[in-house]
């Protein structure tokens, strides 16, 4: 979080490093002169830690964006664990919470799923989060970062887990969904990280780049597909049901004819009990992610990607896939108009660029109606690559163990406990 007035809450004492007093309740922030303008005082920065003795004392942050850029976004107020720091980044505050590992794993499998998930669901989570956490931090390697390949009527964009400036993860979609204790935090949660405390995914003798989306429509994608061009053997695609035969969907012919059909899958599920389990309240707002249409007319897409991309193509005469992945998504897509022609990609820009959030997936095929609207039938939920949380529920549910979901999406990684 990061704005000119943090609003927060005490609930439980509190000590602020920079004064020695106590605190508790209502207290209010504001950014001055480059500096933490707090009880009539200015500070470079603001750290405060509950006391040893309370161990129930959380702090509440107000309105929070979640979902930044994507369809659900909103505000709400969050209730965390552990410390609060506030520090001044050029003219707003940010606000960090300092915590340790197993308790922000905690978190962020309540975050990005429901707490009420099944045990295994929540271990396979437990263990990819971790690893994907852990993974700089233990090898000392930067994250892959952001990249773009700009031309006169190309652009390639990749959106990564930057090296966070001031704190290691962020808190939202960009890197994990981390909301505190705002969803409730169940007993079998806090079983399930304690169950698999330490393990993480390594392969090769490294810590996974364990990468996870809602929902991969039937199968997954390979890392470099939608971001930098590094192979992983560990993230290959994968057919996600009980055979896993391969399945090779780069051939438009073949994508359009498993797009268009609802074939057997893991994640192809409409049991309401078991997608109670996994989503949480907003996620539950989108109910056709495996297979899903959109209608522009050619006007409103005209204008939308005109408005996303901040290029003038005039009118838009056609989309034409370039290139697709394994799974069928669109790595690079050629969109045709009356005053430009230019090739997009990778993936999630592709998304961007036609939707006003997101598309659910680059996973699409383009048709047209007698009037002339572009027709998008699509596949999937996410980038697809690693581990599909709703097919990933539906193994558990069906009575997969954690260690059996975790091969099926990871090949050839091995589970180990790394203290």
């Amino acid at each position: 979080m990061a704005a000119p007035m943090i609003r927060f809450r005490f609930d439980g004492l509190f000590v602020c490093q920079q004064t020695g007093k106590h605190y508790q309740g209502e207290q209010n922030c504001t950014f001055l002169q480059g500096k933490l303008h707090w009880e009539g005082a200015l500070f470079e920065q603001l750290e405060f830690t509950p006391l040893a003795s309370t161990d129930d004392a959380s702090f509440c942050l107000h309105d929070v964006t979640i979902g930044i850029h994507f369809h659900w976004e909103r505000k709400e107020d969050q209730v965390f664990r552990g410390g609060l720091r506030l520090q001044p980044e050029e003219d707003v505050i940010r606000a960090v919470n300092c915590i340790d590992a197993e308790h922000y794993i905690e978190s962020v499998i309540s975050s990005e799923m429901s707490a009420n998930a099944s045990l295994e669901l929540l271990k396979a989570h437990a263990v990819i989060s971790r690893s994907w956490l852990i993974r700089p931090i233990w090898q000392g390697t930067q994250p892959s970062q952001e990249g773009i390949i700009q031309e006169e009527d190309r652009r390639i964009v990749w959106y990564e887990r930057d090296a966070h400036t001031g704190f290691d993860v962020c808190a939202d979609d960009h890197c994990q969904r981390y909301q505190g204790i705002t969803r409730t935090t169940q007993a079998h949660v806090r079983e399930a990280v304690n169950a698999t405390r330490g393990e993480l995914l390594l392969y090769d003798g490294k810590v996974c780049d364990a990468r996870f989306s809602k929902a991969c429509g039937g199968v997954t994608e390979v890392f470099e597909n939608c971001w930098a061009d590094e192979t992983h053997d560990y993230l290959p695609h994968v057919k996600d049901d009980a055979e896993n035969t391969p399945m090779d969907l780069r051939d438009e012919a073949t994508a359009r004819a498993w797009i268009m059909s609802r074939p057997n899958s893991f994640c192809n599920t409409e049991d309401k009990a078991v997608l109670r389990q996994i989503l949480n309240s907003y996620d539950q707002e989108t109910a056709d992610f495996y297979r899903w249409k959109v209608v522009y007319s050619t006007d409103e897409l005209s204008a939308l990607i005109h408005k996303k991309s901040g290029v003038d193509f005039g009118r838009i005469l056609s989309l034409t896939p370039i290139r697709r992945g394994y799974s069928g998504r669109i790595v690079e897509l050629e969109i045709k108009g009356e005053k430009k022609t230019m090739r997009v990609g990778k993936e999630l820009e592709i998304r961007r660029w036609l939707s006003e959030s997101h598309l659910y997936s680059s996973a699409f095929v383009i048709d047209r109606n007698e009037a002339g609207d572009f027709i998008l039938h699509g596949a999937g939920w996410g980038h697809g690559v690693g581990l599909c949380q709703i097919g990933a529920a539906m193994m558990a549910h069906q009575g997969y163990n954690y260690q059996q979901i975790l091969a099926h999406y990871f090949k050839g990684a091995t589970l180990e406990k790394c203290w």
